[in-house]
């Protein structure tokens, strides 16, 4: 099926699919006509959130509607210089500690290496901010080695604790809020993820690109303080 596709949502959004199963090309895509929306707004336009391989463009009905959004949207697609935004490269710490990340020695048993190893895998990976989810600051890391990509627990574990670096397929996330989780938690950062300012709540933006630096248990005890 040719893409991109326009899926009209209620009677103020319009939805702009790349691809229907995640790849860096089709987020590429969402990230330059995100880009591009900001950069040349149209008339009536509201919000543009960016996801996986599709962006939901909203705007307001009574000044505009979706074919006129379609064809606004479709000229920017067509601009063949449009380049893909790199992002700012963000660094996270991560500790591994046995006690800080739980799950690391069954993920470790589950996919056949040592838990130096899977360490060493979780450090390697090239991780990219690809959206945000359903809790603030939850942002969606793509980028887990294959070695490493296990399906989410059957159970969810209650009490996770904010600060957490989760995994479950090809996902990352460093959670904000105590909360349960079926992913598979392999450390705990100190890195703020909510910085607290207003004008700019979340430390990543859609497109950012992540390192995680291992550091020591007194290193996080002091950044955590």
């Amino acid at each position: 099926m040719d893409y991109p596709r326009f899926r009209a949502v209620a009677e103020h959004g319009l939805l702009v699919e790349f691809a229907e199963a995640i790849s860096d090309p089709a987020h590429r895509a969402v990230l330059r006509l995100d880009r591009a929306i900001a950069a040349h707004p149209f008339d009536g336009f509201v919000e543009a959130v960016p996801a996986y391989v599709n962006i939901l463009v909203r705007f307001d009905p009574l000044l505009t509607d979706h074919p006129a959004v379609e064809a606004a949207l479709r000229g920017m697609l067509s601009d063949e210089d449009a380049a893909t935004p790199e992002g700012v490269l963000r660094e996270v710490l991560v500790c591994y500690d046995a006690d800080l990340g739980g799950d690391l020695p069954e993920v470790a048993r589950l996919c056949d290496m040592t838990p130096e190893a899977v360490i060493a895998a979780h450090l390697a990976g090239e991780y990219r901010v690809y959206l945000y989810g359903f809790v603030p600051g939850y942002a969606y890391l793509a980028g887990v080695p294959e070695a490493l990509r296990l399906p989410r627990k059957p159970v969810a574990r209650r009490g996770v604790a904010a600060g957490s670096v989760i995994v479950a397929g090809p996902q990352c996330i460093v959670t904000t809020l105590i909360m349960p989780t079926g992913w598979w938690v392999l450390g705990r950062s100190p890195t703020r993820i909510l910085t607290g300012d207003p004008a700019r709540p979340f430390l990543f933006d859609v497109g950012d690109r992540v390192r995680f630096r291992r550091i020591a248990r007194d290193a996080f005890e002091r950044a955590d303080g």
